[in-house]
């Protein structure tokens, strides 16, 4: 699972940019059905053993935040912006990586030619520049033409007591999952969209459940945990090592209650840790999904994560393996309604 996973958060593939994710994954799994759509979702059909009375669909997003390039100065410093919602702080400082493969530093004003004023907050996008060592402004714009990519430059390892860090785990370890299901025995059939653009509106998710119309949908994510120094509380939103998180409502959606509450008797029955999440933040690709043609009931179970749009991304191993099975579990559980 960690090498299968690290293989997939270390292809970049950041909103509009997913074919090298979408060219992996094809060449991973065994399917009935594959098809990329127009907007680049690759939506993947799996016969099980039995034909569920509705029609269900499993979703992760392929596209993780990134940064693109939109200027170029007469020096050969290179101005950028989000693809997402990345905080400025995680970006000051870090290596990213070219489309083209060159590498440069993120950098902004020295300290000692800020004002008073300017120490006290951390600089905006439009701020900062990227420092790829060009000489000159032609010789930047050959590395990197304005619209091109840049990615976090960061490592993929195992710590501690079975965490894991990277960049891009929003969403690869839902795609894995998926994966892991495709190419397994599955009780029912299914419908697997790996969706490309959540990070700038879960655009993708909006086209690929218009095409399969399911009845009932699980979107397998990441989602924030906040369980560190100086959070308490509620606040911490779901932790590491307490297994799968269910969620019931988020800004985009309010959970299809008796998927929600379903979800924790399927986890209960089978021995797999799980919690809710306390606050209602954030969203993911259920946004669209659940308000598609005439509804779709949806579910969403996330693998816990410190860090997120950042490049270190922390998860553990246990939490992720909670999912994977929840997801298999679920599958069955939805076939017999």
């Amino acid at each position: 699972m960690i090498e299968n996973l690290k293989e997939l958060c270390l292809i970049n593939g950041s909103s509009g940019d997913e074919s090298r994710v979408r060219d992996h994954i094809i060449s991973r799994i065994k399917a009935d059905d594959i098809v990329t759509d127009n907007l680049g979702n690759l939506l993947v059909f799996k016969k099980g053993r039995k034909t569920p009375k509705n029609k269900i669909m499993f979703a992760a997003h392929i596209d993780e935040v990134g940064f693109m390039i939109t200027d170029v100065s007469e020096d050969g410093f290179l101005s950028f912006g989000a693809v997402g919602g990345i905080n400025p702080a995680v970006v000051l400082g870090r290596t990213l990586r070219l489309e083209s493969g060159a590498v440069g530093v993120v950098g902004t004003k020295a300290i000692h030619q800020q004002s008073k004023d300017e120490r006290k907050q951390m600089p905006n996008f439009d701020e900062l520049y990227l420092d790829i060592g060009a000489g000159s402004k032609e010789e930047a714009e050959k590395l990197a033409p304005r619209g091109s990519y840049a990615y976090f430059d960061a490592d993929f390892f195992e710590f501690g007591d079975g965490f894991i860090k990277g960049k891009a785990i929003d969403d690869r370890a839902g795609c894995l999952i998926m994966m892991n299901m495709i190419n397994g025995d599955p009780e029912y059939d299914a419908w697997y969209a790996f969706t490309v653009q959540e990070e700038i509106g879960t655009r993708g998710a909006k086209a690929a459940a218009f095409s399969i119309a399911p009845d009932i949908a699980f979107v397998l994510e990441t989602t924030t945990a906040c369980d560190i120094a100086g959070v308490s509380g509620g606040k911490k939103v779901c932790e590491l090592g307490k297994g799968a998180v269910v969620s019931y409502m988020d800004r985009g959606t309010v959970y299809d209650r008796a998927l929600y509450g379903l979800a924790f008797e399927t986890a209960k029955a089978n021995g797999i840790p799980v919690q809710t999440k306390t606050l209602i933040a954030g969203g993911n690709d259920s946004g669209s999904i659940h308000v598609s043609r005439g509804g779709v009931r949806t579910c969403a179970i996330s693998v816990p994560c410190r860090y997120l749009h950042s490049p270190s991304c922390i998860i553990k191993e246990s939490d992720y393996r909670a999912v994977n099975d929840l997801a298999e579990k679920m599958l069955s559980a939805a076939g017999e309604l």
